[in-house]
């Protein structure tokens, strides 16, 4: 009895780990396309359909379950459940909501404005903005496929602090003047929060898989591609030196490059895996990846819009030093 378990524990590990698509993956580089997998051709080729392929089903499962548990968390419940907290309990609900959004940087601005509206505490609302594009189910679950599950808490937990710590941060400084006067006269909507059928729960965690593919397959296929060329091409003793967690600076460089990028975190995972696995520390990849999520341009000119300069500085110099500290405390704990 025992060894049948053991049988099927190791059946159920080799699917979760995709060993059998890796190795027909590798069947079709080398029996298909008749290229070695020692080449840097043959083993970006393998690299870009494994991952496609890996990641898009393991996207399309955590989004339904995921969604199908969001499907009871509506914005408007939201707003109701943060509105009765108040203190470092509001901004740890707000965080932790935040990682439960399939929003990126940009799509987080329009919710923000409805829990201003609706007069939720604005270090609440900044817990759940700085959270939200961090850590979403596709990210999360594509983490645990490239790097393993320790790498995947380490990263929603330092996640979830950022967005504690800059949310209580910025409530103690009293900013709700640096908000924008025309976002607390605006009406986003509420009343009754509608009740939903098991039927129109699936229906409509169907629809987010639908919806969330097609928004980021784009991302994902990019992503997956310079990831691809990283693996096959780029030099890795270039990489170890300068980008290694050996260099001082290496997290500072992470950072001041996904900065002017735009693109959802998922699309920038395959980008980490393949430059990590030719020498980047850890912390130094995952603090770029944060830094396109949480800090990009395009995010944060949008967010212009409905907070003034002070706040903006104060929230861009909170998180940046939040990933920047990441970045080391990843590549002190994972070296």
């Amino acid at each position: 009895m025992l060894e049948f378990l053991n049988s099927i524990w190791s059946i159920f590990t080799a699917i979760l780990q995709f060993t059998w698509l890796y190795e027909g993956v590798a069947y079709l580089v080398e029996n298909v396309f008749q290229l070695s997998m020692d080449s840097n051709l043959g083993s970006s080729i393998h690299f870009f359909i494994y991952d496609v392929i890996k990641i898009l089903i393991l996207l399309s499962i955590m989004i339904f379950i995921i969604s199908y548990i969001r499907s009871y968390f509506p914005p408007e419940r939201t707003k109701k459940i943060l509105e009765k907290l108040g203190g470092i309990k509001g901004n740890i609900m707000a965080s932790l909501l935040g990682t439960l959004t399939p929003f990126c940087s940009c799509s987080s601005v329009p919710i923000f404005i409805g829990f201003v509206e609706s007069g939720v505490n604005l270090g609440m609302t900044f817990s759940f903005l700085i959270t939200s594009p961090l850590i979403n189910q596709g990210a999360i679950i594509v983490l645990l496929a490239a790097f393993g599950w320790r790498v995947a808490v380490l990263y929603i937990i330092m996640g979830v602090i950022i967005g504690i710590i800059g949310g209580i941060v910025i409530g103690k400084l009293g900013l709700e003047d640096q908000v924008e006067g025309y976002v607390y006269e605006m009406k986003t909507g509420g009343g009754e929060i509608e009740t939903l059928t098991r039927k129109e729960r699936i229906d409509y965690a169907a629809t987010e898989v639908k919806n969330i593919v097609s928004h980021v397959w784009l991302y994902l296929l990019i992503g997956i591609g310079l990831g691809a060329a990283i693996h096959g091409w780029a030099p890795e003793e270039i990489l170890t030196r300068y980008a290694g967690p050996e260099n001082p600076f290496a997290v500072l460089v992470g950072v001041a490059i996904g900065i002017p990028l735009y693109a959802d975190v998922i699309g920038t995972i395959p980008i980490a895996e393949a430059l990590i696995g030719k020498g980047m520390g850890m912390g130094t990849a995952l603090s770029f990846m944060m830094a396109v999520a949480a800090l990009s341009v395009p995010a944060l000119i949008l967010l212009r819009k409905v907070i003034k300069p002070k706040l903006l500085g104060i929230f861009i110099a909170i998180t940046g030093f939040s990933i920047i500290l990441v970045g080391y405390v990843f590549n002190f704990i994972l070296h």
